[in-house]
């Protein structure tokens, strides 16, 4: 049988576990083994581009649904300006938040991104962050990863059984399973992403 809906899952899941009393347990481990994919893997699959305007007069805006991780962030102004990361603590300590101004920095506190200095006017600014995938459910059946990696799915949600089975041989080897795959995920995706280029370095001059 095929592993590429939430159904589908549940149905190998059942299977595999063999044990009436955990069907109702299943989605619970479905979303427990989909929150350990979010925090490991970091797949071009997850990367998403969004365009926002900062809000002028305010140092912060709220991040979007389902941020993990920046991947880069720029004013989309003539010239183009890539905004730099810096701690909370250097912004707050440098005062950057606090003048008005074109934002040349940023940070990231709770749920919100924090421009520095603080925005004087409407600034159009793009953002391609990791995004996670979206979870199963009924009205959600299929994403990317287990049509990519159905096996990922079916070794996390078993492995997340394992306080309901007593010294159950066959979680050693779901353990190997998952680690393997996300490692043959990671290595895959980072051989696609400089793929066919060569690698170069930008100085301050450009590149060399």
């Amino acid at each position: 049988m095929a592993i590429n809906t939430y159904s589908t899952l549940q149905t190998a899941v059942a299977n595999w576990l063999d044990r009436d009393d955990l069907t109702d347990r299943i989605p619970e481990f479905v979303s427990l083994a989909e929150a350990t994919f979010n925090r490991t893997l970091r797949l071009r699959a997850m990367e998403t581009t969004v365009s926002d305007t900062t809000p002028s007069g305010s140092k912060e805006d709220a991040l979007p649904t389902g941020y993990l991780q920046m991947r880069e962030i720029h004013l989309t102004t003539s010239p183009v300006v890539s905004l730099a990361y810096i701690t909370p603590e250097i912004m707050y300590r440098i005062r950057a938040g606090s003048n008005n101004g074109k934002p040349n920095a940023y940070t990231i506190v709770g749920d919100n991104i924090l421009f520095g200095p603080t925005p004087d006017d409407g600034y159009g600014y793009s953002m391609t962050y990791y995004k996670s995938f979206d979870a199963l459910a009924d009205n959600t059946p299929t994403n990317w990863l287990i049509l990519n990696a159905p096996d990922l799915y079916l070794y996390g949600t078993l492995l997340q059984a394992e306080p309901f089975l007593m010294n159950d041989e066959r979680v050693p080897l779901w353990e190997r399973g998952v680690r393997q795959v996300i490692n043959d995920l990671q290595q895959q995706d980072d051989r696609d992403r400089h793929s066919g280029s060569e690698m170069r370095v930008m100085n301050t001059s450009g590149y060399f």
